[in-house]
């Protein structure tokens, strides 16, 4: 079968807001489309804070890829992340659960999101986990409850305010929603729980080497957000570096040189950068990186040299109207998305293709406490209740789903008109599964490497004496890993 007389192969590297929308816009069009991504669902990333915080469950912010896609009929979904892509041979190569395996593409589209940014300093995530995935959210809902839990054990003073201070680096959005709902669950939710501490002792520190919150935001809304989080409680620290993390603390840099703030609890939510794969996407087509490690794409997305490879969302670097870099926000990921499943269409349809992306600013939110938000929406910057209430409306117009648009609203209700969490369970796996799985290594490598072993020592138990190797002999070497 030649090209010309098959349907196009389209590959979409990524489940996020840029994949997602790009296959929902291909729906009609005659293309086979594989999906490939990590995990089996879709993850509404900026209400992830809200899982951490004991509000909103993990269901409801991720649904199932394949409960999202079913009446699509045009669509692969497979497990798996992409270990490389050979952009010559048009092949990805994907490594799933245990096995390996590659994809063939026409059009490709690479849209993998960003991981959490330590600037170079990973050795922090083991005592500041980020906020990027399921998996953070819940080691965080983990350590924030578990903090209160044992600090209604010690008798020390100083313990106890070790264990009841909580340090978030970053008053970007995330940050600030993070510190301000921290801040909700001690003064509002938690007091009255507690026979040995008074969790209003709660200490929740903000700390960024900036010198405002939510800078993007302007002045004006930038200074009201600090207002409201002071009058919450939270101790903002701005122009302040972090220049070390450990289990016990946090060691920051400011005008007055440098000092610790002892804290057991610290969340990191100051930086983004690409994946890897965009740095080895770039280095096979010969095309540039920024400080991030995001790609220098052409005006309409594609990479440099290969029209038929779109990369989107938080791996792309292309200049806006102002002639700074696009922010890596979901509005973003969705127009570019979308962008690039109109460019294909126009390909398969024989019209002229290579229009520039032209993306459309719909505005910024951000959640400060319950019934206060700030709202920057072109010239429209609102604070406040009213902020709150398009907060509101805007999440639950993108949260994917009937389900769980009515289940957030119940628990929003318990939340911000109650004083409950609704998802406050917490378990130990949650909260050292991290470090647990990297000292134990890949589970699905480990378990093949020991069924491989076992194979071996059944063949020789079974084989007759004389097919049995002397003891004397050397010993096969056993597989380190099930892809060597």
């Amino acid at each position: 079968m030649t090209q010309a007389s098959r349907r196009q192969r389209v590959v979409v590297v990524g489940a996020g807001f840029g994949g997602l929308f790009a296959i929902k816009a291909l729906r009609k069009a005659p293309v086979d489309i594989t999906l490939i991504n990590g995990t089996a669902y879709h993850l509404f990333q900026p209400l992830l804070y809200q899982v951490a915080t004991g509000i909103l469950s993990e269901g409801e912010i991720a649904p199932p890829i394949r409960e999202v896609l079913k009446n699509q009929d045009n669509v692969d979904v497979r497990l798996g992340w992409v270990s490389d892509i050979d952009i010559e041979k048009k092949v990805v190569a994907v490594s799933g659960p245990g096995i390996d395996y590659t994809v063939e593409y026409d059009t490709l589209i690479v849209a993998a999101g960003a991981s959490q940014s330590y600037f170079g300093n990973d050795q922090f995530a083991d005592h500041a986990p980020g906020m990027k995935s399921i998996d953070d959210a819940l080691e965080l809902r983990a350590r924030i409850f578990g903090a209160f839990e044992v600090a209604d054990l010690h008798t020390d003073p100083e313990t106890i305010q070790r264990w009841l201070t909580f340090v978030v680096v970053g008053a970007g959005p995330t940050g600030t929603e993070l510190a301000g709902q921290i801040a909700e669950l001690a003064h509002r939710t938690l007091p009255g729980q507690y026979k040995h501490i008074d969790p209003r002792k709660a200490r929740i520190i903000l700390v960024d080497a900036i010198g405002a919150v939510l800078n993007t935001f302007g002045d004006h809304l930038s200074a009201g957000a600090q207002r409201q989080l002071e009058k919450l409680g939270v101790e903002v620290k701005l122009n302040t570096k972090v220049v070390g993390v450990d289990s016990t603390g946090i060691e920051v840099e400011d005008a007055n040189g440098r000092h610790t703030i002892p804290s057991i609890t610290k969340v990191w939510a100051a930086g983004v950068a690409a994946p890897p794969l965009a740095r080895k996407l770039a280095e096979a087509a010969g095309a540039k990186t920024d400080r991030a490690g995001r790609v220098f794409v052409e005006k309409d997305t594609t990479l440099p040299g290969h029209p038929e490879i779109f990369v989107l969302g938080d791996m792309m670097n292309l200049a806006g109207e102002d002639g700074k870099p696009l922010p890596g926000v979901a509005q973003v990921a969705i127009q570019s998305g979308r962008h690039a499943a109109d460019q294909i269409k126009r390909r398969l349809s024989g019209k002229e293709t290579g229009q520039p992306f032209k993306y459309f600013d719909k505005g910024s939110l951000a959640t400060i406490s319950r019934f206060s938000a700030v709202a920057s929406i072109g010239k429209v910057h609102l604070s406040g209740f009213l902020a709150w209430v398009v907060w509101v409306a805007v999440h639950l117009f993108y949260l994917v789903g009937f389900k769980n648009r009515v289940t957030a609203v119940l628990h929003w209700a318990v939340s911000f008109i109650g004083r409950g969490r609704s998802e406050r369970v917490a378990t130990q796996q949650q909260a050292f599964a991290r470090r647990a799985i990297r000292a134990y290594g890949d589970p699905f490598e480990r378990e093949r490497a020991e069924a491989v072993t076992a194979h071996k020592k059944e063949l020789l138990d079974n084989a007759a004496p004389a097919e049995k190797q002397p003891a004397t002999a050397t010993p096969e070497r056993e597989p380190l890993s099930v892809r060597e």
